[in-house]
């Protein structure tokens, strides 16, 4: 198993902090994993992507110019990463984010309105684990236990509180997210 992907939106959405859970989650299960994040000098606000590869055998490069996965949280990164997609290869999306949808037919499309049930359940904080919850249920690269757990490793104490929420937030995510 090699799963290759791009995580990519709009500083603050969580976007990196995504990439680094799923990225020790893999760790957490024994897996070979990269973590290369890149955003602009905004930070919150810019654009940030960060490219993730989870794998049971060696990596040999942590630079990729197409992806197995794509998790889309804007226009601007849909536009960007759609064509970097393999074929074959799945896009994830937020329907709050996205005015013109994927339009390639030789890739798994499936949209989660993250945004709208992360308002709606008032749970802001959370948007990138409705996100990542979609992930896991359609690439269970990683257990939801090593994600907690990874969670639980990243995330500062003071916020430990926080925690039963991000599960919350990540199995809602995989019950909302639908294929196209």
């Amino acid at each position: 198993m090699k799963e290759e992907i791009i995580i990519s939106g709009f500083g603050g959405q969580g976007v990196l902090s995504m990439g680094k859970i799923l990225a020790y989650a893999g760790l957490m299960e024994n897996k070979e994993v990269t973590w290369m994040p890149a955003y602009g000098p905004e930070q919150r606000g810019g654009t940030a992507n960060v490219t993730v590869i989870v794998s049971d055998a060696p990596i040999s490069s942590p630079i990729l110019s197409r992806y197995d996965t794509a998790i889309l949280l804007n226009q601007p990164s849909l536009d960007k990463f759609e064509p970097k997609v393999k074929p074959g290869g799945t896009i994830i999306f937020d329907g709050f984010g996205i005015s013109e949808p994927p339009t390639r037919t030789d890739v798994s499309c499936w949209r989660i309105d993250a945004m709208d049930a992360a308002a709606e359940l008032k749970m802001m904080k959370c948007f990138n684990m409705f996100v990542l919850g979609a992930l896991l249920r359609i690439h269970p690269i990683v257990s939801v236990d090593n994600v907690m757990q990874a969670l639980r490793k990243t995330l500062p104490e003071r916020h430990h509180d926080l925690l039963p929420l991000n599960e919350k937030a990540i199995l809602k995510g995989m019950e909302l997210v639908r294929q196209l």
